[in-house]
């Protein structure tokens, strides 16, 4: 016989085993989309650019120069206006990405690259409304 605790605890399962009609929707990975809305979906992902913050951040005038060649590699620069984690001021985050065989990988402490390269207006980085 199952005690009080053991039925509510199976009643809760039997429950929860069968009631999604329809199955969440994937989650896009870092392979799918043209490069500009991969590198904005790795970009939305570090710390620097809000990722872990208990309150909401936008961006805005978010920039992109590249791809252009530095040293044999093909890299990226990012830089944007994040507003929402601090009350005072709007943070300026930059990132640098390089791209080898379709991969994107993040460059630390390398934001001199960026120096003196064109760059452009980045909206799929730009958070909705702004």
């Amino acid at each position: 016989m199952i005690g009080r605790r053991g039925g509510v605890m199976l009643a809760m399962a039997l429950a929860a085993g069968g009631c999604t009609a329809t199955a969440a929707p994937p989650a896009p990975t870092a392979a799918t989309g043209t490069a500009r809305e991969r590198i904005a979906m790795l970009a939305r992902g570090q710390v620097e650019f809000g990722s872990v913050s208990l309150l909401p951040v936008r961006f805005e005038r978010s920039r992109i120069a590249g791809p252009f060649e530095d040293g044999g590699r093909r890299l990226y620069c990012v830089s944007t206006r994040m507003k929402g984690r601090t009350f005072d001021k709007p943070e300026r985050p930059k990132l640098v990405l390089r791209e080898e065989t379709g991969a994107l990988t993040i460059l630390r402490d390398e934001e001199d690259v960026c120096e003196g390269h064109r760059s452009e207006p980045f909206a799929e980085l730009d958070s909705p409304g702004t």
